[in-house]
């Protein structure tokens, strides 16, 4: 049982997930830094606060108890992330993956070019020879 728990460990995609989960760990956080450094400080030019600390008081707290609030800052925050991050993804990843996949398919299929000299000469000389037979 335990040989074969290493076989599935090690088998390829098992690894390339663990890869692509890593790398796609250490993305969202540039992504995150990019938002949270840059582009919800810009949208926040518009108040005197970062975006992401907008909120809406819907009930003030009575005798200690907490403010019931919507953080729709937070919110738009975490949507403007995962916009960057999916674009990202797309523009970086997904469209140059898909031009080599394409460029590819069109390599594979048969080239409608003429033979080469050498492939007309020997075609020439292997007929010659079926002919001798």
């Amino acid at each position: 049982m335990l040989k074969e728990f290493k076989d599935f460990l090690m088998r390829g995609n098992v690894v390339d997930l663990a890869v692509a989960v890593v790398i796609g760990t250490a993305f969202g956080a540039v992504i995150a830094a990019i938002v949270d450094g840059i582009i919800t400080p810009i949208l926040g030019l518009a108040g005197d606060q970062d975006v992401s600390q907008y909120v809406i008081t819907l009930k003030e707290g009575e005798g200690g108890a907490p403010d019931i609030t919507l953080k729709w800052g937070a919110v738009l925050t975490a949507v403007i992330k995962f916009v960057s991050v999916a674009a990202a993804v797309f523009f970086l990843v997904v469209k140059p993956v898909g031009a080599l996949m394409a460029r590819r398919a069109a390599g594979v299929e048969p080239e409608s070019e003429a033979p080469s000299e050498e492939v007309v000469l020997l075609t020439e000389i292997r007929d010659v020879l079926q002919a001798r037979s």
